[in-house]
């Protein structure tokens, strides 16, 4: 059973930094493919903020060009997302996915709030 566990979010002011992590364990085949954050809002659906491939290209949101920047460690199962100059609208639960072998998995979540 792949896991998939996010870490990282909190509390942060305007302007402020967080650095959200995801690992991938119990899996006994290659790394993900690929892997993205997305970030959901209450009655709102699941939107992707940035996504790294396998050949360590990555795709970003318009809101999240400039500010967040997204990565992965050289095994290829853990990858970070460095989020910058934080906005209000920035605010949700942010969930990792992790492709393998055609499958999405989903960790649980992990919330950032971005208030003064």
């Amino acid at each position: 059973q792949v896991e998939v566990v996010e870490s990282g979010g909190g509390l942060v002011q305007p302007g402020g930094s967080l650095r959200l992590s995801c690992a991938v364990s119990r899996t006994i085949y290659s790394p993900p493919t690929v892997m993205g954050w997305y970030r959901q809002t209450p009655g709102d659906q699941r939107e992707l903020v940035a996504a790294v491939f396998g050949g360590r290209n990555t795709e970003y949101s318009d809101s999240a060009k400039g500010r967040f920047s997204i990565s992965r460690d050289n095994a290829g199962n853990t990858m970070y997302l460095q989020m910058n100059n934080l906005r209000p609208e920035d605010s949700g639960v942010y969930y990792c996915s992790a492709q393998i072998r055609g499958h999405k998995y989903w960790g649980q979540g992990t919330q950032v709030s971005v208030s003064s």
